[in-house]
């Protein structure tokens, strides 16, 4: 689906709730839609904030990433930082994420033995999945690499000061 169609969707679910796509809404939806990064609303707002155009406040910004969501033309990730992470999911297949705890980094995957182990276990339990978000914590190839070498450099050095 491509950007113009989505934002003429957008347009649509505003009126449907008496609301409309004002210039500030535009900007941030432009901003939101030209990214295939995870962002926080403050990442947003601080793009907006140093890109030339109309002034958009922080609290507009909030509230139309919530208007997005709701809408279900973006998605909220919980990365255990302390705030949500956002991506448009429009004209984007369903997809897990792997989230580095030291880095921030976020590896988007799919597989599908996992989706048929999830609508397995549903079955069995007689459980019907409208939706669903897999998020592996962990740390991704470069920091458990730098992680194990701290870890070899720390054996080392106590095993250097015990001798």
């Amino acid at each position: 689906m491509k950007q113009a169609e989505i934002k003429r969707a957008f347009e649509g679910y505003l009126r449907r709730r008496s609301l409309k796509l004002t210039t500030q809404r535009a900007r941030i939806f432009d901003r939101a839609f030209a990214t295939h990064e995870h962002f926080s609303a403050e990442v947003l707002y601080d793009w907006l904030s140093k890109e030339p155009g109309v002034k958009v406040s922080r609290a507009t910004v909030y509230r139309t990433l919530s208007l997005l969501q709701d809408g279900r033309f973006m998605k909220s990730l919980d990365v255990g930082r302390g705030e949500m992470v956002y991506e448009h999911v429009l004209g984007h297949g369903h997809h897990d994420h792997m989230v580095c705890t030291d880095c921030g980094r976020i590896e988007e995957f799919h597989d599908e033995r996992i989706e048929d182990l999830q609508l397995e276990a549903a079955r069995k339990k007689g459980f019907e999945i409208v939706s669903h978000d897999h998020r592996l914590i962990g740390y991704c190839r470069s920091c458990s690499a730098k992680r194990k070498k701290d870890a070899t450099a720390a054996h080392v050095s106590r095993a250097a000061a015990a001798s």
